[in-house]
């Protein structure tokens, strides 16, 4: 875990996600490519030479366009994404070429009917995928009754059973970009209600205060030909009330850029799991007799650790722990960001680590960091006051 700038890694194509660089795109099309190996049969068929050139010749363009609208279903995706109209267009391309190449050129064409069944369980609605699996699957063993019955019936149960496995990939795809939706949603939420919030505090804090400000204005003015003693008392005045309206507006500022540990958790798991790391976040930090400042520290210490995990390390894992613990010092609380990454190609400790340290020893806290076995740790240890536990009795 290092901070020599390199791009965020990934160990796989998140989930509903489109291949968002080279890398990407390459492990998707290989993942495709794997299963495009139900057109060796139709290949072999039309290399064979036992159709005339004519039926070759067509038997080929309708592959191609096959293939091509196969293709253009699975990465629709990419780029703009299609409309349902087009989708249903590709669906009725497939569902035509399927049984009109097997009828007419034989048994070794009966592997389309798989293609059209994992389209179908793909892009449809899963109630509409359910019907159109079995229409599938029936239509596959009519067009072998008439060009190879035997090969039929060994597709037949291969085309029901991938079909509905697809229908869980597609339903789970969709559950995740909704996810991903609510997420994007409930951070605008948020980010509106914190702008609410600025502009409640902001009013209560300067309100009274500029209000103040004007009216003395107002009478130093009036006052200041006749009576330049009580101008300048009011001067004065004003000069007093706009130092404390100062110091109020410094506080709160402060206490805006100050990060929270409940928040910055909720914050790291999101962009774990956004980044394609298993993460184990805990949601409800304990912590009582932890000063402002320590929360806050350890809240850097946990935004930079997970920015270092998701953009350097290459983890596919990453363990977040926060424990209290007893030392010879007395009480401490302890955040452990562990991952299974290489940790960057860095050597020693970053900009980012040595900042943290800084801070830890401002707050009496002090940090590890360093590889183990299976990948890298980072420690951040801060001060706690003891827990007192309050017994009532008679």
């Amino acid at each position: 875990m290092t901070e020599d700038g390199k791009a965020p890694t990934t160990k796989h194509v998140p989930v509903g996600w489109p291949p968002r660089n080279r890398r990407e795109m390459t492990v998707k099309v290989l993942w495709i490519g794997v299963w495009l190996v139900f057109l060796k049969s139709p290949i072999e068929d039309l290399a064979g030479g036992a159709h005339g050139i004519g039926a070759t010749a067509a038997g080929a363009a309708g592959l191609a366009a096959f293939v091509g609208s196969y293709l253009a279903l699975v990465f629709r995706n990419i780029g703009r994404p299609f409309t349902p109209r087009f989708v249903i267009s590709l669906l009725a391309v497939l569902g035509v070429l399927a049984p009109l190449l097997s009828y007419t050129l034989g048994g070794a064409w009966l592997g389309l009917f798989i293609y059209l069944s994992v389209a179908c369980g793909a892009t449809l609605p899963l109630r509409a995928a359910y019907w159109a699996i079995p229409v599938s699957s029936v239509l596959l063993y009519l067009v072998g009754l008439h060009s190879d019955v035997r090969e039929a019936r060994d597709l037949l149960l291969l085309t029901l059973l991938i079909g509905f496995a697809m229908t869980g990939v597609g339903q789970l795809v969709r559950t995740t970009i909704d996810l991903r939706r609510a997420r994007a949603t409930v951070a605008q939420l948020a980010a509106n209600e914190e702008r609410l919030r600025l502009a409640r505090d902001l009013h209560d804090l300067l309100g009274h205060s500029l209000s103040l400000i004007t009216l003395k204005s107002e009478l130093a003015g009036r006052m200041l030909p006749d009576h330049p003693d009580k101008a300048a008392r009011q001067v004065a005045d004003i000069e007093q009330v706009s130092r404390q309206a100062l110091v109020d507006v410094r506080e709160a500022v402060t206490g805006y850029r100050r990060p929270r540990l409940a928040a910055e958790l909720a914050g790291a798991q999101v962009a774990l799991t956004a980044a394609g790391v298993l993460a184990e976040v805990p949601a409800d930090p304990d912590l009582t007799g932890i000063a402002e400042e320590a929360e806050s520290t350890l809240a850097w210490t946990l935004r930079e650790a997970v920015t270092n995990v998701v953009r350097h390390s290459g983890a596919d894992r990453c363990l977040v722990q926060l424990l209290r613990r007893q030392t010879l010092d007395g009480p401490v609380l302890e955040l452990t960001v562990e991952d299974n990454g290489s940790g960057g190609s860095g050597k020693g400790p970053g900009n980012g680590l040595t900042g943290l340290t800084e801070r830890l020893e401002k707050v009496g806290g002090v940090l590890e960091a360093g590889r183990i076995r299976h990948g890298f740790r980072l420690l951040a240890r801060v001060p706690a006051s003891p827990v007192v536990a309050v017994v009532s009795g008679a």
